[in-house]
């Protein structure tokens, strides 16, 4: 399966099962997808006095615990999302009898 930057999957094992997520990087045999496995990573402090800090970042996952959504799904989305209201006013006309 070819998986790109930018195509949306979602997670099919492992702790973020079930969430879906765009494609940010491709590794070798790893990809990195945004909003899943999210791990907290430990900073040392860059100078003297100054402070550590923590930082979420998302760690990759091997790329056969994901699955490409099809496309046809996301076109669905697409064309329900920019769904607008719009007013139609009906004028209703009574018919009078004589």
């Amino acid at each position: 399966m070819k998986l790109k930057t930018g195509d949306k999957v979602t997670v099919i094992a492992g702790a973020s099962k079930g969430k879906t997520g765009k494609i940010l990087k491709v590794l070798d045999d790893k990809v990195l997808v945004e909003g899943v496995n999210v791990v907290k990573k430990h900073l040392k402090p860059k100078n003297n006095g100054g402070n550590g800090e923590i930082v979420e970042t998302e760690a990759p996952i091997h790329r056969s615990n994901v699955k490409l959504v099809s496309t046809k799904e996301t076109k669905k989305e697409e064309k329900k999302a920019p769904k607008k209201e719009t007013k139609t006013t009906k004028k209703t006309t009574k018919k009078e009898s004589k």
